[in-house]
Formats: structure tokens, sequence, C-alpha cells
């Protein structure tokens, strides 16, 4: 299994095709982002809408990067609960973030709706599962302050758990009925199809070589072609390419999926019948969730280009036997894995990298609500000449310590408990 397009399901089950060519020539816009994953295409999307030229570069294909192989969690917030949030930026800023973030998935299910996104949107909640006592402990703390937040969130116990997810693995899960699954792909390539049927230029295939500022004006430079723009977004999150001086800091990690065959009727009707994602509170988390066809996508932290990828291919598939044991004899047909951007504090962060210009990384796992949430954003900020539109306040720089001795230990944590893990 590798993580290339044969082996990934959501390129071969996406439903959005779009057409958009290599930059070639000289043109000058309001806006250009550079990026096109969730965040940039969001961003050009919304500065199209209102009224602004805009060009968007992607390096690849959209959707290449995380944003076209991630689990499909349209989750609400981040990975850390509210205090910690407010812990880190202050009760004002980490309000905002807060409930901006908690009002994620209304945005991004609105744009599905509204832009007609074929990505097999399930707005059913997700189920944040126990795998441990200490697990459950933990959601009860965070149940806590997420209903002192507001959020419509239950905690369910053990029983209620097995009857959600049709196995007996946990001690309890977190419902959070804001929350849903999508085909990541598809949506990612509707938001760029509907940011072009907006008129904003989308231009794949054309990695950046060169950016530079002057006269009060971006030059953006491809091996084809050039942009200049007033305003710059820089969206390219884990998937950064040449710009050296404008590269984000942060810690990759890996993150990879299976998918089954499409299960029997029979097997569909106990099995998380009511359509939530679901992920666990271990350590090394894993997720697992239905698609339109009835695949079960289960995944974990780990590179399937490593060289110990035989033992996180191993580890899923007794994974598999011990949440559903009637899927013993189910194969598992796709892997893929992608990468993700962690920041120490588990937060975000948007850097005013120059005049005009802003850039966002390190949702740490929780890209498609944020991604989508900080690509409007900074688009309004940009366009209206006021940073009270951007999500959370702008720093100068970020810096992270030790970012390949963390790669390593995550990556070596992942392997050692999917070694010992779920044997039998």
């Amino acid at each position: 299994m590798t993580s290339d397009k044969a082996h990934n399901l959501w390129h071969q089950t996406c439903a959005e095709q779009i057409a958009a060519p290599v930059l070639s020539g000289d043109v000058t816009v309001d806006l250009v982002v550079i990026g096109g994953g969730y965040t940039g295409c969001s961003a050009a999307l919304h500065a199209a809408q209102l009224g602004a030229s805009v060009c968007l570069l992607e390096a690849d294909e959209i959707g290449h990067g995380g944003s076209g192989r991630n689990v499909g969690l349209a989750n609400a917030g981040l990975w850390l609960p509210p205090a910690e949030i407010r812990k880190h930026l202050g009760d004002g800023p980490g309000d905002r973030l807060v409930n901006l973030l908690s009002d994620a998935p209304r945005l991004v299910f609105d744009l599905i709706a509204r832009h007609g996104i074929a990505c097999e949107a399930v707005q059913n909640g997700t189920l944040h599962c126990a795998h441990s006592p200490s697990g459950l402990k933990d959601l009860q703390v965070r149940h806590t302050q997420l209903k002192t937040s507001g959020a419509p969130v239950m905690l369910l116990d053990a029983d209620e758990a097995a009857a959600r997810t049709g196995s007996a693995a946990f001690h309890g899960a977190l419902f959070d009925p804001r929350a849903g699954t999508i085909q990541p792909l598809g949506y990612v390539r509707g938001l760029a199809r509907a940011a072009m049927q907006a008129q904003a230029l989308v231009h794949q295939h054309s990695p950046v070589l060169r950016l530079s500022h002057g006269a009060g004006m971006w030059q953006v430079e491809t091996s084809a072609g050039s942009v200049r723009a007033k305003s710059l977004i820089q969206a390219t999150n884990a998937y950064h390419r040449n710009l050296s001086s404008t590269a984000p800091e942060y810690v990759p990690v890996h993150y990879f999926q299976c998918a089954t065959d499409p299960l029997p009727e029979e097997l569909r009707a106990t099995i998380l019948p009511e359509g939530e994602g679901c992920w666990d509170t271990g350590l090394i988390m894993t997720s697992f969730r239905m698609d339109q066809m009835g695949r079960l996508i289960i995944g974990a932290m780990g590179d399937l280009d490593h060289l110990a990828s035989s033992i996180h291919r191993a580890w899923v598939r007794r994974k598999l036997i011990e949440l559903y044991p009637e899927l013993q004899d189910v194969p598992l047909r796709q892997g893929w894995h992608g990468r993700i951007a962690m920041t120490s504090d588990h937060i975000p962060k948007i850097t005013a990298i120059g005049p005009n210009a802003y850039a966002a990384h390190g949702y740490s796992g929780r890209g498609i609500g944020p991604g989508t949430v900080f690509g409007k954003g900074m688009a309004e900020a940009l366009l209206s000449g006021n940073d009270i539109s951007l999500p959370m306040p702008a720093i100068e720089a970020h810096h992270e310590r030790m970012t390949g001795a963390r790669q390593m230990f995550f990556e070596t944590g992942a392997t050692l408990t999917h070694l010992i893990k779920a044997r039998f």
C-alpha cells in the first residue's frame, strides 16, 4: 500500500472534477493565493464572492496535500478543549477562536449545500470514543468544558456508545451533533469549482518558484508565468514547496487510512448505523467511519512509506477485528496517508509574512473546518484592510524546536504502539 492515487480511495470515488490549467503568461489581480487545499480554496472562493480578482496557484493538483488524504471528519473546534485554548490565547482571542470553530461545521455544510458540492456530506455528528477508563475521564472533562461553552454535546455511557458504534470496545463516547463526515477530496475540489464559477483564476501544476515584494505589489513567479497582486495568502500548511523564506515551522506527523470493500447490508445496519464519524482517546489515535458505499475506513498515526510500514499494515487488520470481530474475513483494499502540520501547543497560527500577506498553518489534524474558516477570515481581512476578520491574531513569526526529533518521536511511538497493541 502506498499513498499515491491508485491506492487513495478518495481519488477513486471523487465525484467532483475540475479543469484548472497551468498558469501561462502574466496576470495582475487583487489577491494571489498559494496552495489549493481547504484554506486556499476557501480564501479564493470568499474573496471572489466579495468582488475581488483572485488567482490561486497549486503546485500539484487541487487537494494533493492533506485536503485529499484525510479521514473526512468535519469536526467542531480543535483537538484542545476550550479551557486550554483560552489558556494559550487569553480569554478574548480564545473565546473568539472557540466560537468561530464551534460554528465551523455549519459553514462547511452550508457551502456544500449552496454550491452543490458532491462530497457525500452527512451531518449526523461525530463520536469521540473512550478507549480506556482514563479516556472516559478525559471525555468527562471535555464534556463539562464544552457544555459551559454552549456546545450541544452529549456524554454517552458504554452501552450507548456500543449502540452507536456497533462495537463493544469503548467505555463511553462524547457525541457532537454539529459535526459530520465528507468525502474530503470532493469537498476541496468543490470549493475550487465554486471559486472558478465566481471568476477566480485557479491554476494546477503551477509551483511557485520565486516570491518577492516591491512597489506595493507581490510578484509571484512560476515556470511559465507570473502573478502581480496587492495581497497574498500562503496556504501551503504541511505541503510547502520551494519558498524557504516563508516556510512555516511545524512538526510533520503522518496519518494513514485503509478501507474495506463495501460491507453487506446486514453489517451496515449494525456498524455505525447512524453514520457518525469516530476517533478514540488513545495517545496514538485510531479513527473509523463509513463512506457512502458502506466501506469502513480505519486509520491511525503512521507513515506507509516508512521502512516499518508493514507494522502499520498488520496492526490495522488486528485493530479492525478488535473493534468489529464480524469483519474478520473482510479484506482491506486501499491504503494511503497524508502529512499533518502539528504545532507544539496544538493551536494553528496565522503569520504576517509581509505587507498585506498572511500565511496559516498548524491545524494539527483538524483541517476541514478550521481551514475553511481561516481561509475565509484571511481573505476578508486583506480585502477590507481590517484584521478584525481574522479568526485569531496574526503573529510576526512562529518557531518550532527540534522538529526532526519530534517527528521521529511520533513515528517511532506509532510504530511501537502498532507493533504491540491489538494482538490476540
